[in-house]
Parts: C-alpha cells; structure tokens; sequence
C-alpha cells in the first residue's frame, strides 16, 4: 500500500483475475467429469430395489431424491454456460444458438425439479403434469438450436454419411416405435381410474417424445459426421454425444414404463439424462474456449 493509502492498481488486477481464475475451462470441464463419474457410480452402487415396509420391491426415497439433484445441477450449469456462450459476442457459432440452448437446459432443469416433487413429495404419478410443459420446451427449443447450428454451417455430407444417417434415422424411429408400444403380454395390474384426458394427454405425450427423440437423433449423427475432424469440432461432438445420451435414456424410460408394472423412476440407464447434461455443459464451455482463441487470433493478425 501506498503512503497515501491508495492500494496498488497491479494488486486490484490480480484480485480480478484471481476472482476469475477459477471459472476456467480447463477447471469447468473437470468438475464435468467428476459431476458425471459420482453420478454414474451413484446409480450404479444404490439404484438396486430393495423390499419396503410392505413387502414391495421399490428404490429409497433418499436415493431418487439424489438422482434428482445430480440431474437438476447438471442442467442447471449446462443453461449458465450455454446463456454464457449467449451473451459472449466471440463465440462463432452464433449468439442465438446458445441462447436457444441456455432456455432449453434451464426448462428441463426445472421439469426435473417439479417432477421429482410430485414423485417425492407428493408421492404421485408425474406423468403427465406440469413438468411435461419444461420437457416439451426443451425439445423445442434444443432441437431448434440444433437445426440453426447445421443450417449456419452449411454441411454437405458425401454419399456414405447420408447413408449412415439414414441407417440411424430407420434403426432409431424402429426402436423408439417399438418400445412406445404397450406389451400385450404383460399381466394387468389393478389401477386406480385414469381420467379421459389424462390418458389423452399421455398419450399424445408419448408420441410427441418419441418423434422428438428420432429427430433430435438424426440431427445430431448429422452433427457428428460434419464437424468429425475438423476446426472446433469437439464441442459439436460433445452436444451430439450428449443427444445420444438423452435419446437412451427417454427409450429405457419408456420401455420401464410400458413393461414394468409400478415402475418407480432411477433404474440405471437413466443415468443418461445426468450424462447428458453434463456432456452439454462442456460442449459450451469448449464452444466458448474455441471462440476465446479464434477471437484473440484475429486481433493479433489485424495489429501485424
């Protein structure tokens, strides 16, 4: 400190940096991975059914509530860094994307969180309710962001890729056609009466997932095939991956829910819906390291 009492401006400026410093990508990507590793050893270790009090096998309350937390946190840091990537004006991929994205995370986290209270707290059957409307904003929204991503991009995939999507497109609308199908084998199970319009809503729900799901599929392994190699094509990867991760997850759930009698949410597969949102929330953090660089590049060329 100066005689005068003024603290030094070198020593303001390294407070500001060092206040950032831990907001770094490198630092953002590995707690990504270590949020994604203690959620799959979580599901892997507890999402076992256990007998309950009245002899029913069923999942702990603690430990849904824990699959909810992991899942909500996950979303939630992927919507900051992806309005992040929105408010930055390097990033190269396009402001509008980003936001698309950021809404889209933000929504499923908060579908996630009305979700697990009726499950929880209420100890009802969330589907359909309120939390539908936030899942059905996040296709929306995600898979605009997606088709404005390609758009902007103007790939031209060769003869071989196109037949690659075509193959997944075929493979993925078969399965998720399939497995949306009520199995007549299955033994009924006494239920209380469903409302005309809740069975409606579910099931004009249900096809609306599975198309979603299917295009969301295609996008992404068009995605994945025309950013393969090249410049800044790691965090496209990484949005892609975490589509697929999203698209297993809504299968496995809807085959639990359509085979499984009294099928109570947290098998292990769902898993992928955490992964998912972690996998998005490194593509923005990639995305935004990627434009940082390409930004400083150019300035350096225009001052030579």
């Amino acid at each position: 400190m100066h005689k005068d009492g003024k603290l030094p401006m070198t020593n303001i400026y390294k407070k500001s940096s060092d206040s950032k410093s831990w907001l770094t990508t490198q630092n953002i990507i590995l707690a990504s991975i270590a949020w994604g590793v203690l959620a799959l050893l979580y599901f892997l270790l507890f999402s076992a059914e256990v007998p309950g009090a009245d002899g029913k096998l069923e999942r702990a309350s603690w430990y849904i509530t824990g699959t909810n937390i992991f899942e909500g946190l996950a979303y939630l840091g992927a919507g900051v860094l992806c309005l992040r990537n929105w408010r930055s004006r390097q990033i190269v991929s396009g402001r509008n994307v980003w936001l698309l994205f950021g809404i889209g995370m933000l929504s499923y986290c908060l579908g996630g969180i009305i979700f697990g209270y009726i499950e929880i707290i209420l100890k009802k059957d969330p589907s359909p309710s309120v939390a539908d409307i936030f899942f059905v904003v996040t296709y929306l929204f995600v898979g605009i962001g997606m088709i404005l991503a390609v758009a902007s991009r103007r790939i031209n995939l060769e003869a071989w890729q196109w037949i690659i999507v075509l193959a997944i497109a075929a493979f993925g609308s078969a399965l998720a056609w399939l497995i949306s199908q009520q199995d007549p084998t299955a033994p009924a199970v006494a239920a209380e009466a469903v409302p005309a319009w809740k069975e409606q809503a579910s099931t004009i729900l249900n096809w609306l997932y599975v198309v979603s799901d299917v295009l969301l599929l295609i996008i992404a392994t068009s995605l994945l095939l025309a950013f393969w190699g090249g410049r800044a094509s790691l965090p496209w990867q990484m949005i892609a991956v975490a589509t697929f991760s999203l698209y297993i997850a809504d299968i496995w759930a809807k085959w639990a829910e359509n085979r499984v009698a009294n099928y109570q949410s947290g098998g292990i597969l769902e898993v992928g819906w955490v992964l998912s949102g972690v996998l998005f929330g490194m593509g923005a953090a990639l995305e935004y390291e990627a434009s940082s660089k390409r930004s400083r590049r150019e300035r350096g060329r225009k001052r030579t």
